[in-house]
C-alpha cells in the first residue's frame, strides 16, 4: 500500500518530549520531514530541525515558518501542541501566570493556525490543535487550563468552516490522563494562609497527579495523530482514550450539573 505520508513536511510547536515528541516519532516512522518549535533546542534523529522560540513570539514564528518553506518548499501539517499547566484555586493564582497560560495554550493556538492556513492553503494541508479532555470535563484547580483547551475546541470547530472550501482539514485531538513530563512541570499556585484551603488543595492536585502518572503513554496519542492524518475525511474531534471517550459521551445523558457533581466528588478532596 502507498505511504500517503512520505514526503511530507511537519511543525509541531513544542515536540522536544511529551506528546509532541511521540507525534514527531510517529510522523518520521512514515518518511514525514519533522521540524520542531520549543523553547529550547533538541537532537533528536526524527527531527529535522528543531528551533528555539516561545510561541508567543509571532514575528519569530514567521521567520522560522518562512525558512522552513524555502527549504522544503512547502509546509503539509502543522500541530499546536506546546502548552503547560498551573493548578490550584483560582483565588490564589498569580496574575501573570494566569495570562502566560491563556497565551500560550489559547492565544498562540489562535495566532499560529491564523499564519499556518497561509502555507496549508498551498498544500491543502491539516492544521492539527491539541486539546484535552479536560476542556469537556473541567477541573477543579486547573479551571484556567480546562478554560484555555475549551476554548482550543471552540476555536478548531469556527476555523474549520472558515477554511472547508480551501481544502485544509482541521482537526482536534482531546487526549485524556497522559503520561508525560507535563505532570512534574506544572506550576503550582499554592501561596495563602488558610491552612485548610492549601491542604485541600495539596490533596486535590495530588489526586489529578496520580491519575494523570498512571494515565495511557504519550505514544498512543502520537498513533492517532498519525492516523488523523491518513484519513481521507478525519473527524474534526478526536478524543483519545475509551473510558473518556464513555465519560464524555454519558455527559449528553445525565447533564452538566450532574457531570460537575462526580468531578467533584473525585477531585476535591477536603481536608
Amino acid at each position: 500500500m502507498k505511504n500517503k505520508l512520505l514526503g511530507k513536511v511537519a511543525v509541531i510547536t513544542g515536540a522536544s518530549r511529551g506528546i509532541g515528541y511521540a507525534i514527531a516519532k510517529k510522523l518520521f516512522e512514515n518518511g514525514v520531514s519533522v521540524y520542531d518549535i520549543s523553547r529550547r533546542t533538541v537532537e533528536h534523529n526524527e527531527i529535522k530541525k528543531s528551533f528555539s522560540a516561545d510561541v508567543n513570539d509571532y514575528d519569530k514564528i514567521v521567520e522560522i515558518l518562512e525558512e522552513i518553506k524555502l527549504k522544503e518548499g512547502k509546509i503539509d501539517y502543522f500541530f499546536n501542541n506546546a502548552g503547560f499547566g498551573i493548578g490550584g484555586l483560582v483565588e490564589n493564582a498569580q496574575k501573570d501566570n494566569i495570562y502566560a497560560q491563556i497565551n500560550t495554550n489559547l492565544s498562540a493556538v489562535v495566532a499560529l493556525s491564523g499564519l499556518a492556513v497561509k502555507y496549508l492553503k498551498e498544500s491543502k494541508g491539516r492544521l492539527v490543535n491539541i486539546s484535552s479532555v479536560g476542556g469537556v470535563m473541567p477541573l477543579p484547580y486547573q479551571a484556567t487550563y480546562s478554560a484555555t483547551k475549551a476554548g482550543v475546541e471552540i476555536f478548531s470547530r469556527a476555523l474549520a468552516n472558515e477554511v472547508k472550501d480551501s481544502g485544509v482539514k482541521v482537526v482536534c485531538i482531546l487526549p485524556g490522563d497522559t503520561k508525560t513530563g507535563f505532570t512534574s512541570a506544572r506550576i503550582i499556585d499554592n501561596d495563602t494562609t488558610d491552612q485548610k484551603s492549601k491542604l485541600d488543595t495539596e490533596k486535590s492536585l495530588a489526586k489529578i497527579a496520580k491519575d494523570e502518572e498512571k494515565g495511557m503513554s504519550a505514544d498512543r496519542v502520537g498513533k492517532v495523530a498519525l492516523k488523523m492524518l491518513k484519513k481521507h475525511h478525519p473527524p474534526l474531534r478526536v478524543i483519545v482514550g475509551g473510558g473518556y471517550k464513555i465519560l464524555v459521551f454519558l455527559q449528553r445523558i445525565v447533564g452538566t450539573k450532574f457531570l460537575n457533581f462526580i468531578i467533584r466528588k473525585l477531585y476535591c478532596k477536603r481536608g
